[in-house]
C-alpha cells in the first residue's frame, strides 16, 4: 500500500512523505481505488483533502504526483508546498 503524509519542512513550508507499506495503522484512513490502497495519517488528512495521486511514468522518470487543491503554491520539484 502506499501511505501519504504531510510533515513540517520543505522549501515550501510542508512537504509530502511516500512510502510503500505492509500494513496499515490503527488510525489510518484507508482509500481505494481501481484494485489499489493508499493510506493517510489523521493529522495529514485535512492537508491532503481533495487531492488527487497519480503514478506518472515519463522519459525523465517515473513518479507520483499529488495534486493539491489546497495549496496555495509549491517548489519547483513538487515534493513542498504552501498552504
Amino acid at each position: 500500500m502506499l501511505r501519504v503524509a504531510v510533515e513540517g519542512g520543505g522549501c515550501s513550508g510542508f512537504q509530502y512523505l511516500m512510502d510503500l507499506v505492509e500494513d496499515a495503522q490503527p488510525d489510518d484512513l484507508r482509500i481505494e481505488r481501481d484494485g489499489q490502497t493508499a493510506l493517510v495519517d489523521q493529522v495529514s488528512v485535512p492537508f491532503l483533502k481533495g487531492s488527487e495521486i497519480t503514478f506518472v511514468d515519463e522519459l525523465a522518470g517515473a513518479q507520483f504526483v499529488i495534486q493539491n487543491p489546497n495549496a496555495s503554491s509549491s517548489c519547483g520539484c513538487g515534493v513542498s508546498f504552501s498552504i
